[in-house]
């Protein structure tokens, strides 16, 4: 299928959105938004055009269409979809994605997500912005499953795992037992698409987690060892001065140098 390009490094301005129905009067219509993308949720089967290329709408698909387009549907009776018409910003890496795909799994968290936008539409602009541009997310995701460079969905299966479970002890068999894939082959995906071992990428996301609390927080350097999953406060000190450079005071205090050691009552 066709693809677009969508920037969404900043959220949209939602100009308008709703329920349109359509196939009441006519099983035909033909416009142009000449300034604003749209977006639609469909449940119901018919045929689109857009700039002479044809695609099938059906049930369960979702299409964005960028500004400028001319677009014909052929409606066969009555039909209501979820829209959006909103402009984006230049901002941010482009994501290509079909015009139009299926939805997949992700059909209901999608037109929750445009449904609370249109609920929030009379009252909470902010609101209607922030909705429309998790379901724009969401649909770059699925534009980019299965494309060259593109997180594996077992991949991101075991990400999201691991991001929930980083105070808990994590294995490999877990986590790959979580994604839905063998032990090795997990192992085979890691080093693919991040060129490293599922083991150490556990490790990198532990110390990145940890350096941000040291940084940001004024939780206790124990609290946070156990906060990423390393109640043992040596390991701990150990891991931070092998993964951020320093112990975990010299992290806190943001001095690279301080080789101290950590001591049980550090706070």
């Amino acid at each position: 299928m066709t693809p677009v390009e969508l920037c969404l490094g900043a959220p949209p301005r939602v100009v308008n959105l709703g329920v349109g129905v359509h196939g009441v009067t006519s099983d035909r219509d033909v416009f142009r938004l000449p300034d604003l993308w749209q977006l639609h949720v469909y449940g119901y089967v018919a045929d689109l055009t857009v700039d002479a290329a044809g695609y099938a709408v059906r049930p369960g698909r979702v299409s964005v269409i960028p500004p400028g387009r001319r677009v014909e549907y052929h409606y066969r009776g009555r039909s209501e979809h979820l829209y959006a018409h909103f402009a984006l910003a230049d901002d941010g890496e482009p994501t290509r994605v079909p015009l139009i795909q299926d939805m997949g799994a992700e059909a209901p968290v999608l037109t929750d997500l445009v449904n609370r936008a249109v609920a929030a539409a009379p009252h909470s602009p902010a609101r209607v912005s922030a909705e429309v541009w998790a379901a724009l997310w969401r649909v770059a995701d699925l534009g980019r499953r299965g494309t060259a460079g593109q997180p594996h969905a077992c991949v991101e299966a075991a990400v999201a795992h691991i991001e929930c479970r980083l105070h808990e002890v994590l294995t490999v068999p877990e986590v790959a037992r979580a994604a839905g894939v063998s032990h090795n082959h997990l192992i085979r995906l890691f080093h693919a698409h991040f060129d490293t071992t599922v083991v150490a990428y556990i490790r990198s996301r532990r110390m990145a987690r940890a350096r941000h609390l040291l940084r940001e927080s004024t939780l206790s350097i124990s609290a946070i060892a156990a906060a990423v999953g390393m109640a043992d406060l040596q390991a701990f000190n150990k891991a931070c001065r092998r993964e951020l450079g320093a112990s975990p005071r010299a992290v806190r205090a943001g001095d690279p140098h301080d080789g101290g050691e950590l001591g049980a009552r550090t706070s």
